[in-house]
């Protein structure tokens, strides 16, 4: 094998690929980067197994092979050589030779016949979707998923495609985050995408923001491209708990308020919350205003806000970690929170649009 190409494009190719690679891995294969140069181009692979991300460039090959080089060595130095061509040869005892300018590095490789294949995904249900749309059905969803390893579907997101309508949920039995999303289809499909997954992607798709990301499911794999960039995970197995069931109808109460105000107002809050490792903020809906109020032994917040009420006046508390979290990625002005009694879910929408739902348990207060 002996090709070359510019040190800033095997970088950025080396940076993609490197996020699939597992450092915590007994197998020591998983730890390195398989390169195959090939008719005039280079492909960089990275697996932990669970997630495999492929990345094509192109380059100057002189001769055709492949090798597996330890990724964090490989990173580091690349990232330490000039702003200019690097050349990668290996010798006759399967050493690497690196050259950039005046710099000569030899490293050890390892056999590209040990690396694992990454799965063939069937691109039969293949749907494009803008990355912008999808970018952000990602950020207003993917945090709300859940970090118990001991119901794994929960560590993942609900993707439901139903005609040209798009759902991404996601819920870790304290709170549910709902975003829909127009997409170009027929059919109607279903998969859980694991969380980390679905991370890598919003990374990877900030390389590019003009053509769409291709998503191929199938029952097991999703494939996912993006330019000259190819991400395939293990899908989750199992069913998804049916979301539909655990929103709430009606309500007694509505608030409209400004987003920015509460969000404002319950980080103060949370301050001492925080503190007092309870996190707990207090809601008093009554007539024109919500009170904010949390109390630890370090002391009192008190907030008042301006709102919109319709219902009934209500006292209620909740985890302000996850309201916080919520009012973080809704880029809306203003707020619905609907709420029915002080131990029933709160529901948060955007007043001028139905495509974001987000539930939230409250706290029982004593």
């Amino acid at each position: 094998m002996h090709f070359s190409c510019p040190q800033k494009n095997l970088l950025n190719s080396i940076s993609i690929v490197q996020k699939s690679v597992s450092s915590k891995t007994t197998l020591t294969i998983l730890k390195g980067i398989y390169l195959e140069a090939k008719m005039g181009q280079l492909k960089l692979v990275g697996t932990d197994l669970e997630i495999g991300i492929e990345n094509i460039i192109e380059a100057d090959v002189r001769k055709e092979g492949s090798i597996v080089i330890d990724a964090r060595l490989f990173s580091e130095i690349i990232r330490k050589l000039p702003d200019s061509n690097v050349e990668i040869s290996i010798d006759e005892n399967s050493q690497i030779l690196i050259k950039c300018e005046h710099t000569e590095i030899n490293i050890l490789s390892q056999s590209a016949s040990e690396f694992p294949e990454l799965p063939v995904v069937e691109e039969e249900q293949t749907y494009l979707i803008p990355q912008e749309i999808f970018r952000n059905m990602i950020r207003q969803t993917v945090f709300a998923t859940s970090q118990d390893e001991s119901r794994p579907i929960l560590t993942g997101v609900l993707v439901e495609i139903e005609e040209s309508i798009l759902n991404m949920v996601a819920l870790d039995g304290y709170r549910l985050a709902l975003r829909r999303g127009s997409i170009n289809a027929v059919d109607n499909y279903k998969v859980v995408i694991p969380a980390k997954t679905l991370n890598e992607i919003s990374r990877i798709m900030n390389m590019d923001e003009d053509e769409p990301i291709k998503v191929s499911l199938t029952e097991n794999h999703g494939l996912f491209t993006i330019g000259n960039t190819k991400l395939i995970s293990r899908l989750l197995e199992g069913e998804f708990i049916n979301y539909n069931q655990i929103l709430p109808k009606e309500y007694k109460s509505r608030v409209k308020i400004n987003t920015k105000n509460l969000l404002n107002s319950i980080e103060r809050a949370s301050l001492l919350g925080r503190e007092g490792k309870s996190n707990l903020v207090k809601f008093t809906i009554k007539d024109d205003k919500m009170i904010i109020t949390s109390n630890s032994e370090l002391g009192k917040v008190y907030e008042e806000i301006p709102i919109q009420l319709e219902g009934n006046d209500l006292e209620i508390a909740f985890n302000s970690k996850y309201f916080i979290e919520a009012l973080k990625v809704i880029e809306d002005e203003e707020i619905f929170i609907t709420l029915t009694t002080g131990v029933s879910p709160g529901i948060i929408r955007p007043v001028d649009n139905d495509n974001y739902v987000y539930l939230v348990l409250p706290v029982r207060l004593h």
